[in-house]
């Protein structure tokens, strides 16, 4: 199959390592701030976090309030989590908690080591590239200054900037105008099975699930991507 005239990327999880293994990241996050309760271990704190961020994040309503505003989100998750672990509600901790794991994350964010490859080995095949990426506005446009990824794209869309995002179908047709392409010359290509697969299918989208550390598709999924990619660079072997 050949390439198309243009290409939809994600950005978090997609060109980025932003949210791998939040589990983990919790542990350290916990296990590197000074002031928290001795009980229970980090490794059970991190636990019930990671479990009241799967409910907090499931609700389509809240994940569209709470992308928009990530450190409100993360002091909803942790009171949570405190409640249910038995630790006291003590905002200024749960608000120190919460920046300390944001600034973690930041710094372990990392480009995929073959996100610049891929996207310049596109571009010089003729391939269209946007980006469309759900989140804050000065969160993500960080994100986009911070890794030089302007350069590689014809158009950037970020959420917080333009008002809209997905799955909301406006913004794929959005895209798609300031990309100048039809539909049926565009893929779009990420990690989230509902965002990058399902509505863009009903759109007529080609759809890739960005699968980057290979655990395959979630057990019951009904989604099914057109294609499933580990490595960005599986782009340039069509």
């Amino acid at each position: 199959m050949g390439l198309p005239t243009a290409i939809l990327f994600d950005l978090d999880d997609t060109l980025i390592s932003a949210h791998l293994h939040p589990r983990k990241a919790w542990t350290k996050a916990l296990q590197s701030l000074d002031g928290l309760p001795g009980d229970p271990m980090a490794e059970d704190a991190a636990t019930a976090i990671h479990t009241s961020a799967k409910w907090y994040w499931s609700d389509a309503e809240r994940h569209r309030v709470g992308r928009l505003d990530i450190l409100t989100a993360r002091k909803t998750i942790l009171t949570r989590a405190f409640k249910e672990i038995g630790w006291a509600e003590d905002e200024d901790l749960i608000d120190r908690l919460g920046r300390h794991f944001t600034e973690q994350r930041t710094n372990d964010t990392k480009l995929f080591p073959d996100a610049v490859e891929t996207l310049d080995g596109l571009a010089q095949r003729g391939v269209r590239l946007g980006l469309i990426t759900n989140g804050n506005a000065i969160e993500q446009r960080a994100k986009v200054d911070r890794f030089e990824l302007a350069r590689h794209f014809h158009h950037i869309q970020i959420e917080g900037e333009v008002g809209f995002g997905k799955p909301e179908e406006r913004a794929y047709a959005h895209a798609l105008e300031k990309l100048g392409t039809p539909v049926e010359e565009t893929w779009i290509i990420g990690d989230n099975l509902d965002w990058e697969v399902v509505v863009p299918q009903r759109l007529g989208f080609y759809s890739i699930w960005r699968d980057p550390i290979g655990k395959g598709l979630p057990d019951g999924s009904e989604a099914k991507p057109d294609r499933i990619v580990t490595r960005l660079a599986e782009l340039l072997e069509d």
